[in-house]
């Protein structure tokens, strides 16, 4: 076995996994760039009802986020993932069925209570060893990512030739391939890794909550996902009155996601290398808020769509490609799985609030204003930005030690410390576990292995 590189059963699992989440997320993204066009048939349609529509699934993702993670840990991850995929499946096909826009709302509320995000990256964390769970990670947002630009150019297509309710039966189908995924493909977890490690725990919760970076990091995931579900209440109408048919619309799309995607990596790249990361974030942030008000003013003239979907794209993408990592960096020691269950419930609770605000704002004011109301989130946003502190060049990882007592484990944890490039580290003796915030670069994970069983 490799220690420098996934082994077999990691390799596996990274892509099952992965494949699972990205089939899901596609669902869930397909309807973003079709519904503002077809949901006008629907009974009862309001430009509210639409927005909610589009958001609902966000709602019931946050508030069972943590309560799917927990669940995972009393009684398996793989029962609670196939559970949240079948209620996801029913959802589907409920709207799929609905013929008024309150049941496109109930079908997507459904669909959001399989929230198995919390559950998959537990399963993902119990097939990694410590060492190798970034990568693994990284696997599953490089599909989450990809799934999002693969919704935006299918979704047209498929409701070009099936309508509506034809997306949300590929969705299911989508959702059938994920369960078989899941029970012949994933492999089947003999351990699990730390609790701290992948799985919320309730207690820490609300003093993450007022952690003053985490919160920052928190407040962006919501404005980021509010921003992208309220601006797709309007984007598709704004298209075809630019004179692009809804059937070209994948026409757009495909270009302008992957020309954002290779001005990104540069970016990217090089805030990495010149330690720019937290001036560059900020950039990203201004260039979201730039494009909004741009959009405001300039959302008559095709080509000015075009150019301004490749900056918010860009500027999106850059932002959520970052944000997770900075998580990493930013949680402390043994408390990774909660800080990851806040984070991923203001992701969702923002798509919500989203998509029903950018539904209020196009009935009672004009979809213009839409952006000019987000373009104030996204200000606020890089206010925020510019107290954020610098990134520490650390990683997270989790150590099993010997069987320790009080006072042993705490003459371990000072040994710890003391180590150089140890930023920050938790002894939990009960459960034989440590989690230390390290740079590799000053000490090696072998440094501290060897100090934790000495």
């Amino acid at each position: 076995m490799k220690a420098d590189g996934l082994n077999s059963i990691e390799k596996k699992a990274a892509f099952s996994l992965a494949t699972v989440f990205g089939l899901r997320m596609l669902g869930l993204f397909m309807i973003l760039p079709i519904f503002a066009i077809y949901g006008v048939e629907l009974e009862g349609y309001s430009p509210l009802w639409l927005g909610v529509a589009i958001g609902a699934y966000g709602l019931t993702q946050a508030l069972l986020q943590i309560p799917m993670g927990i669940l995972s840990d009393k009684f398996g991850r793989k029962p609670i993932i196939i559970i949240g995929l079948i209620v996801f499946l029913i959802g589907s096909l409920v709207a799929a069925s609905a013929e008024s826009i309150y049941g496109v709302v109930f079908g997507r509320a459904l669909q959001g209570m399989g929230a198995i995000a919390s559950a998959v990256l537990a399963l993902a964390a119990d097939l990694s060893r410590e060492e190798q769970r970034p990568k693994v990670m990284a696997t599953i947002g490089m599909f989450i990512g990809l799934s999002f630009t693969v919704s935006m150019v299918v979704g047209p297509i498929v409701a070009q030739s099936y309508g509506l309710s034809g997306v949300f039966l590929f969705t299911a189908i989508l959702t059938l391939m994920a369960i078989f995924m899941v029970q012949f493909v994933v492999p089947v977890s003999q351990n699990k890794a730390p609790k701290g490690d992948n799985v919320a725990i309730p207690q820490q919760v609300t003093r993450l909550i007022k952690h003053p970076q985490l919160f920052r990091l928190n407040a962006g995931v919501f404005i980021l996902h509010m921003i992208l579900t309220a601006s797709f209440v309007t984007l598709p109408t704004l298209f075809v009155k630019a004179g692009l048919p809804l059937e070209q619309h994948w026409s757009l799309y495909l270009p302008t996601l992957f020309g954002s995607f290779f001005l990104m990596v540069p970016f990217m790249i090089f805030a990495i290398k010149k330690g720019y990361e937290k001036g560059m974030f900020s950039a990203a942030v201004a260039l979201l808020a730039f494009t909004l008000l741009a959009l405001t003013y300039h959302s008559e003239s095709l080509v000015w769509l075009v150019v301004l979907m490749v900056a918010f794209f860009t500027a999106f993408n850059y932002l959520e490609a970052t944000m997770p990592s900075q998580l990493a960096r930013i949680a402390p020691a043994g408390v990774k799985g909660s800080a990851m269950g806040i984070f991923t419930s203001s992701q969702f609770m923002g798509a919500f609030v989203g998509g029903a605000l950018g539904g209020y704002i196009a009935q009672n004011l004009d979809e213009s204003a839409i952006f000019m109301c987000m373009a104030w989130f996204a200000i606020f946003w890089f206010a925020l930005s510019l107290s954020m502190q610098a990134y520490l060049p650390s990683k997270s990882y989790s150590f099993s030690t010997p069987q320790l007592n009080e006072v042993e484990s705490e003459a371990v944890l000072q040994k710890l410390i003391k180590l150089p490039g140890v930023v920050e580290a938790t002894l939990v003796y009960e459960e034989r576990v440590a989690y230390v915030k390290l740079d590799v670069k000053k000490t090696s994970v072998q440094q501290v292995k060897s100090l934790l069983h000495s």
